[in-house]
């Protein structure tokens, strides 16, 4: 038998719901904001991430499928989303488009070669955003709002936020000196990944997993010690705005996040739930000014955030928000060939109109049919056979009352609809059809 590679996972017809409505909340509370949706390739040329992410980064060093086309071109699928969605502007001259900044966002899988562990697969997936036009720190502020509006929706509890800033790129090089100096008579006695970053970009040191908590790293200077007037301003700039809108915040001056690209503010989006495991962190972002002048586009600055979809749907098992159940709205059970046909027009009629109906394709017993519709947690059960299609009518058994009537084909659609709105209105607003109808 041939099975799934490690490290990926099938999302089965009794789980794709839930991810239909995340992704419904994801619609909604983008429109909000006025986001677009954009989709790009799953797969890019090399060169992309290796320039983007940073080649001494952990994903371009340990963690990207990379491979060889037919062609022998270096082709890597994505192991995240920001650099594809920076190629694709530059390419289709999105910064001269007259509506500015462009606010852009994407959910699709992205992959990348690490341990297996709950909520982190090889074959992830994400959804992010992207804001790119604009140097205001407003900016900053929006995306952040944008973020925890979408969490709000979901209604996952004991969300906080981290923020920093690493600085503009003087800050960054005053930076980089003092903490090389601080680091070189230390870095012996901190684990080889932290020893080969230090060769190569020292700022990661400051990301480590391994050393996070030893007193070489907890006592390192930290960039918000070394900002320049301008990132100064930029910070303050996105708390004030960030204190306007009531978000609660904790600056964090550790908190650098693991891409080579950011610049200026750098946020992260925990949840303190016991279903998240170890690793709180449900998303993060941060600005990036120079991305896509480094990717041979125009001097266009841009902020942005991720948050990884198994990541939410994980929170999600901690929420307030119990999970609906699934249901149909009725069930048709059809006895008899000769109103097959007739039976088939009412199905699409219904279908046409909004409803979700099933019916049996197996020919089974009526009972079995019966037993179905109450697995499909039918709303209502259609009863139409030769009888009812010589007198024009059917059977319409409410499954949850058991109160059964006939009536004429022709009022059915209205019947059903009238009869979900009944129960709409006598109940607390808190059942899975009112949610859907109303």
């Amino acid at each position: 038998m041939i099975t799934k590679v490690k490290g990926t996972y099938d999302i089965l017809p009794s789980e794709t719901r839930k991810w239909q409505e995340l992704e419904a909340v994801i619609f909604q509370v983008s429109r909000l904001y006025n986001f677009k949706e954009i989709r790009t390739p799953i797969f890019e040329a090399s060169e992309l991430f290796h320039r983007s992410v940073g080649e001494a980064s952990d994903i371009v060093k340990k963690e990207t499928y990379d491979f060889s086309d037919r062609g022998d071109r270096l082709i890597t699928l994505r192991p995240e989303g920001t650099a594809a969605i920076v190629r694709s502007v530059i390419e289709n001259k999105l910064y001269a488009d007259p509506i500015q900044p462009q606010k852009l966002y994407y959910v699709g899988p992205m992959f990348r070669y690490e341990r297996p562990q709950k909520g982190r697969q090889r074959q992830f997936h994400q959804f992010g955003a992207e804001a790119l036009g604009s140097y205001s720190p407003a900016l900053d502020a929006e995306v952040i709002a944008y973020a925890i509006t979408l969490l709000k929706a979901l209604r996952i509890p004991n969300v906080s936020v981290k923020i920093n800033s690493l600085g503009d790129s003087d800050s960054k090089a005053a930076y980089r000196t003092e903490l090389l100096q601080y680091l070189k008579p230390k870095i012996s006695e901190l684990c080889p990944d932290c020893q080969a970053r230090f060769k190569v970009n020292p700022l990661r040191v400051l990301d480590c997993k391994i050393d996070k908590d030893s007193p070489i790293l907890v006592n390192a200077p930290k960039p918000l010690d070394s900002l320049s007037l301008v990132a100064k301003t930029h910070f303050q700039g996105v708390l004030s705005r960030l204190d306007a809108m009531g978000i609660a915040y904790v600056v964090d001056k550790s908190l650098v996040r693991g891409l080579d690209y950011y610049t200026h503010t750098v946020f992260e989006f925990e949840a303190d739930l016991p279903t998240l495991g170890a690793q709180a962190t449900l998303g993060g972002g941060g600005r990036y000014n120079d991305l896509v002048k480094s990717l041979d586009g125009p001097d266009y600055p841009a902020v942005g955030f991720a948050f990884g979809i198994e990541r939410l749907l994980l929170a999600l098992e901690s929420g307030e928000k119990a999970p609906k159940e699934n249901y149909i709205h009725a069930f048709m059970i059809v006895l008899g060939e000769r109103s097959q046909p007739k039976a088939a027009e009412l199905l699409i009629d219904l279908r046409h109109g909004g409803l979700i109906v099933d019916t049996d394709f197996l020919m089974r017993p009526l009972k079995t049919q019966f037993k179905q519709a109450e697995r499909l947690n039918a709303m209502y059960i259609i009863i139409f056979g030769d009888d009812e299609l010589n007198n024009d009518v059917v059977n319409v058994k409410n499954a949850k009352t058991g109160v059964q009537e006939t009536i004429k084909t022709i009022d059915l659609y209205q019947y059903i609809v009238k009869g979900i709105q009944n129960q709409t209105s006598t109940c607390s607003g808190h059942c899975d059809s009112c949610e859907d109808e109303c």
